[in-house]
């Protein structure tokens, strides 16, 4: 098993060096950074939506941002959709899990906030739809999903994708890539 163990952190190193080694995807990182900012200095805010574990990440992320990263800073405004069970099982009761994160976006998304979807396939309807939604508001769209990107690669502004087709490397990346990005928004913006 200790030769298992060390494949498993191979991988994965593995997946984060192709990370290192793609500047087009570095440069999408700091200007998605520098864009969530100018959002945020304009009463902005960023939405975090995801299934699972990308529902895992999509709340830490937000509670990074709405909290603090590295720095004692003022709070930034950071939501995960999924954190408010009441309405999430009310609409997937009554409407369809599929448009949970649709119908919220359509109540308070506004021009100019950011919308950050999260799934490793890229093909999560629920995310799909939000991201749909979020275009319709005229908000900025963020994609963090496998290699292969599925539906939502071609439907948002900023696709962040993984290099790998694994699903816990691809979480392991998006975690990853989630905390270059507070890190930055904390630095330009403070």
């Amino acid at each position: 098993m200790i030769g298992k163990i060390k494949s498993i952190i191979s991988e994965s190193i593995q997946t984060k060096q192709a990370l290192v080694e793609n500047d087009a995807l570095l440069k999408t990182m700091d200007e998605l950074a520098q864009v969530i900012v100018r959002s945020l200095k304009n009463n902005g805010r960023v939405y975090f939506c995801g299934n699972g574990g990308s529902a895992a990440d999509a709340q830490h992320l937000a509670a990074e941002l709405s909290g603090r990263f590295y720095h004692d800073r003022p709070a930034l405004a950071g939501e995960a959709l999924h954190c408010n069970t009441s309405y999430l099982t009310a609409v997937a009761n009554d409407y369809s899990y599929d448009v949970v994160y649709k119908r919220y976006i359509d109540g308070v998304g506004r021009p100019g906030d950011v919308l950050i979807g999260i799934s490793t396939s890229g093909n999560s309807k629920n995310i799909v739809a939000a991201l749909d939604a979020a275009k319709t508001k005229q908000m900025i769209t963020v994609s963090l999903t496998g290699a292969k990107g599925g539906l939502m690669k071609d439907q948002c502004d900023f696709w962040l994708p993984a290099a790998s087709n694994d699903t816990p490397r691809i979480q392991e990346t998006h975690i990853l890539v989630g905390h270059i990005l507070c890190q930055l928004v904390e630095e330009y913006y403070f």
